[in-house]
């Protein structure tokens, strides 16, 4: 029988927010920044400039979070060597993943190049759409290098339990990257209109601030100190390297399997019209703002978790990740809600194209839906990454995105006649599946460790 004590989670509600909310600060900027390249387009431009950034973010994404994924395997280790007190460890686990995050920086550009030049012509977008989403993409493909190194810094201080800084850094970045966006686009002083590409130019120049300002933040704050002493810029350990590449390389899959499902639909619904494409950007960005809401949260439990995995206090482990499912439950509830009372209203923030909004307004009723779903499935895996288990919840997403999700959804688009409405249907089915397995090995990983008492702290 299900019984719940507020009294018996109160504590770990309050250390896991107080960890969360400037995580979720930070995370938000990765989504903010396209909100704010859709808006301003939508705004200043017109709906086929809105749909290439709907095309854009849909391939860009499938690139960017193989390279954001990587840079998460570092924030797990970080946590479980600053829980066991091994300070040094952390500076050089740093030092590897600024190489590594370099190194994929480059083949992650590479991939851009090639979609930009071998894939985007040839599946079936309207030409006026890519005319416009060719320059944008290439620029967002140079801002990988600088959004790469700024996660590296990141993660490192975010592992630390140092949340605050990345934080306020993202939310200057963003608002450069708003005005800078106004500015090219529009065209003010004294420079000409750019269209969609000038959001890409203010998106890079931001980048390149911000992992200035996030280096210059670690290199010089007393916090690290201690953490630094064994930093050195171009050590190359290959054991850590292969530590962090394991962790990390599953998590980009896990990243990628959703994303992608995601990207992979909106380029379905390209086919369908630049009009449907417009409005499934419009909805899915909202979406993917409260995804990051959860998204910190998800962080902070992986944060957590690898604390009290490398601490070996396996009881409290469990109490905090469940509790990090309850605060999970409780945004995303209120998102839906949102979403259910203020569907007509919310796609004017990018558009006032009538067509537009009445699709988007029927995709956030749907959104509603799997908020709950998306929320404890992104948790899940949070949690589990703490505990370094990544094969097994890697196969899951795969499962539940590419076996459930983009199949169920293309039968009840295309083959059964429901269209974009269909497709999302079937993102839904997926984020369903995704978050029911993802809790089952949760509660499987959590009992086995309280169950050998051997290892407990006593």
């Amino acid at each position: 029988m299900f019984t719940y004590s507020f009294a018996k989670y109160k504590s770990f509600y309050k250390d896991n927010l107080i960890l969360a909310l400037p995580i979720v600060g930070s995370q938000l900027g990765h989504t903010l920044v396209h909100m704010a390249d859709g808006i301003i387009v939508g705004h200043f431009a017109d709906t086929a400039q809105l749909a290439a950034v709907s095309l854009v973010n849909s391939l860009f994404m499938l690139v960017l979070v193989l390279g954001l994924g990587i840079s998460y395997g570092l924030t797990p280790l970080i946590a479980q060597a600053n829980g066991a007190n091994n300070q040094a460890e952390c500076g050089k686990l740093l030092s590897n993943s600024l190489l590594i995050n370099f190194a994929t920086s480059i083949v992650l550009f590479a991939l851009v190049s090639v979609v930009e030049y071998k894939v985007i012509d040839h599946i079936g977008q309207s030409a006026d759409v890519v005319a416009h989403a060719k320059p944008f993409l290439r620029l967002l493909g140079l801002s990988i290098f600088p959004l790469m190194l700024f996660q590296a810094f990141k993660q490192f201080t975010e592992g630390l339990g140092f949340t605050k800084q990345a934080m306020m850094i993202s939310i200057w970045g963003n608002l450069i990257n708003v005005l800078l966006g106004i500015v090219f686009v529009k065209g003010m002083f004294g420079i000409a209109p750019m269209g969609v590409t000038g959001v890409g130019l203010g998106t890079l120049i931001d980048r390149i601030l911000m992992a200035t300002a996030m280096g210059t933040y670690v290199f010089n704050s007393k916090n690290f100190k201690a953490y630094l002493v064994q930093f050195k810029l171009f050590s190359v350990d290959l054991s850590r390297i292969k530590k962090i590449i394991k962790l990390g390389a599953p998590v980009a899959m896990q990243y990628s399997f959703e994303i992608s499902a995601f990207s992979g639909a909106g380029i379905l619904i390209g086919t369908i019209g630049k009009v449907e494409q417009a409005a499934h950007f419009s909805a899915l960005s909202l979406a993917a703002f409260t995804y990051m809401l959860a998204s910190g949260i998800a962080n902070a439990a992986t944060i957590k978790t690898g604390n009290n995995f490398g601490a070996k206090n396996y009881k409290e482990l469990r109490l905090s990740a469940i509790a990090s499912y309850h605060i999970v439950i409780a945004f995303m509830s209120l998102t839906a809600l949102i979403f259910v009372f203020a569907n007509n209203y919310l796609p004017y923030i990018y558009t006032n194209d009538l067509k537009v909004i009445g699709i988007a307004a029927k995709l956030l009723l749907l959104a509603a839906l799997f908020q709950l779903f998306d929320g404890t499935q992104v948790v899940g895996l949070g949690v589990l990454r703490g505990l370094g288990d990544v094969n097994m919840p890697t196969f899951i997403t795969f499962l539940s995105y590419w076996i459930i999700g983009i199949p169920v959804g293309y039968v009840l688009g295309f083959q059964l006649g429901l269209g974009v409405d269909g497709i999302w249907y079937g993102l839904t089915f997926g984020l369903l599946a995704a978050s029911i397995l993802l809790f089952i090995r949760f509660q499987n990983r959590t009992k086995k460790l309280l169950e050998n008492p051997i290892e407990l702290k006593v």
